[in-house]
């Protein structure tokens, strides 16, 4: 297969390290420079994976029509705020068939709507969402990771399966695609939240609490959207709420413990390094659940904290002594 890889960060190298390793022709795109020549002359990409060695047809270039055109595959490896920047871009490079995939995980700022529906608005492409539990650093060390490829067109997402699927990466496919992008979205922010804790100094009581009532508050705003319940317990919600709430990987937890500790957003965003997803879906969310009229008070109060500098402390009492209820 011909795949361009939009963006050579952590994620969208160490997709390439798989699929280059398996006899596909892999181009990745990046608009630093020093990126590319270090992937083109000594095969690694140290300022994102320093242990991953580039195997295969594997190149890269600043180029973006040299990435994705006569591609059969066009992965976009860009946060979410990017993705419609960057479906604009392509657009007039893409051939008719080219299946677009793409592994960010929130809402477009502009519209508060899902990723795919930007997409499908911009391309006339298949167009296939690619999530799961997933940190870039164990899928470049060929760790055993599960993915889930869903779509409108259910036929692009087996093709995306096929593509993937190995002896170390599992891929199921799901139809429920509002179900798997609202809980790749709204698990950042819970995963934020739960850095918080840590960095405040709270122990595992806590967040045992945060998870759990935050798998209740992604239920809630996706089954206000239309999703299924079900997807929630599978790897898109449970699956990835898991990972990036307990693993040091996951930049929104490095970057909630950096806040517990004192560093205000900004601050922690710069020091993590790259961009910090549950910032954005915080902010996304706090606005939709407002126009929509969804309960989502873990979000309401981290929307508090983040840009109305409401005191963390203060916060999680406001959330424990909320009204009392059934379970």
């Amino acid at each position: 297969m011909r795949i361009g890889i939009i963006g050579a960060g952590s994620f969208g190298t160490a997709l390439g390290f798989n699929l280059g390793k398996r006899d596909n022709k892999v181009v990745l795109w990046d608009r630093k420079e020093e990126i590319v020549n270090e992937i083109n002359t000594s095969r690694t990409n140290t300022r994102y994976t320093p242990e991953c060695i580039l195997e295969g047809d594997v190149s890269a270039t600043t180029d973006l029509e040299t990435a994705a055109t006569g591609m059969d595959f066009v992965l976009l490896a860009v946060p979410s705020h990017v993705i419609r920047e960057m479906c604009e871009k392509v657009r007039g490079y893409l051939d008719k068939e080219t299946i677009v995939i793409s592994i960010a995980k929130g809402l477009d700022p502009q519209t508060h709507g899902r990723l795919s529906v930007t997409m499908e608005e911009i391309l006339d492409n298949p167009v296939v969402i690619l999530s799961g539990p997933s940190h870039a650093e164990e899928v470049s060390k060929s760790m055993p990771t599960t993915l889930v490829a869903s779509s409108r067109n259910m036929a692009a997402a087996e093709k995306v399966q096929d593509l993937f699927f190995s002896d170390t990466i599992r891929v199921y496919t799901n139809e429920d695609l509002i179900g798997v992008e609202i809980g790749g979205a709204v698990k950042n922010i819970i995963a934020l939240a739960a850095g918080i804790l840590d960095g405040v100094g709270y122990g595992d009581n806590a967040k045992a609490a945060l998870m759990t009532r935050g798998m209740t508050e992604i239920i809630r705003v996706g089954e206000a959207v239309g999703a299924n319940r079900e997807t929630f317990y599978g790897l898109t919600g449970m699956g990835d709420l898991i990972v990036t709430c307990t693993s040091m990987h996951s930049r929104n937890r490095r970057a909630g413990i950096l806040i517990g500790k004192g560093c205000t957003m900004d601050e922690a965003a710069e020091k993590v390094g790259m961009v910090v997803e549950g910032i954005k879906a915080t902010k996304a969310f706090y606005e939709l659940k407002e126009i929509m009229g969804i309960e989502m008070p873990i979000t309401d109060q981290i929307y508090k904290v983040l840009f109305q500098g409401k005191d963390l402390k203060e916060a999680i009492k406001t959330l424990m002594l909320r009204d009392r209820k059934s379970e």
